[in-house]
């Protein structure tokens, strides 16, 4: 009796569980949805170069900073790499990101890792570029794009309470051309 119970309770138990096992259906609106979205970042796509330059502790440090971008499964993400030169031709620093859209939050998300970190942060599209902060305790670090003209410039600030901004970090890019990254050149069948 015991070993009876003990199937019918198995029995019962996984065919509760099939239904989950069974994989999601494709949700063709949300798809449709975060393509549309994703438009308004159309304008990033391509290589990208130009000066910026950052302030610390230990003073100014200038680059030569590049971006490639590009979307991704089937136009739903943006793909983004960040590369700073040194004078000496030396990497300076690499990031990379992805932004994303959330069809039923109806709102976009940048994940992005650099320098041993990574995170994913509320991002504003805005008609001009785009928004997007990092909270650093009672700080918030906030990085405003805009592009005019084929010019993408992008500013980084310290917001503390009470206080101006205090930006420390700028950047002018010029596109220099297209690129197929990252969605070009994946496994084929064969």
């Amino acid at each position: 009796m015991r070993k009876l119970m003990l199937f019918g309770l198995t029995a019962l138990f996984a065919a509760l569980l099939a239904p989950s096992a069974q994989a999601q259906p494709t949700d063709t609106a949300a798809i449709a949805a975060q393509r549309e979205a994703m438009k308004k970042l159309d304008w990033m796509h391509g290589v990208w170069r130009g000066p910026a330059v950052s302030q610390s502790p230990q003073g100014e440090h200038r680059v030569i900073q590049t971006e490639r971008i590009g979307g991704f499964l089937g136009g739903t993400l943006t793909v983004m790499e960040g590369k700073s030169y040194n004078s000496d031709g030396s990497v300076g620093f690499n990031a990379l990101g992805v932004v994303s859209y959330d069809a039923q939050a109806k709102s976009y998300w940048l994940t992005s890792w650099a320098l041993g970190r990574g995170g994913k942060f509320p991002m504003q599209v805005t008609d001009t570029g785009y928004i997007w902060e990092i909270p650093a305790g009672a700080m918030t670090i906030r990085y405003t794009a805009t592009v005019t003209n084929g010019s993408w410039t992008e500013v980084g600030d310290y917001i503390a309470p009470g206080q101006p901004p205090r930006r420390f970090f700028t950047m002018t890019l010029t596109r220099v051309g297209d690129s197929d990254w990252p969605g070009a050149g994946g496994v084929t069948k064969q």
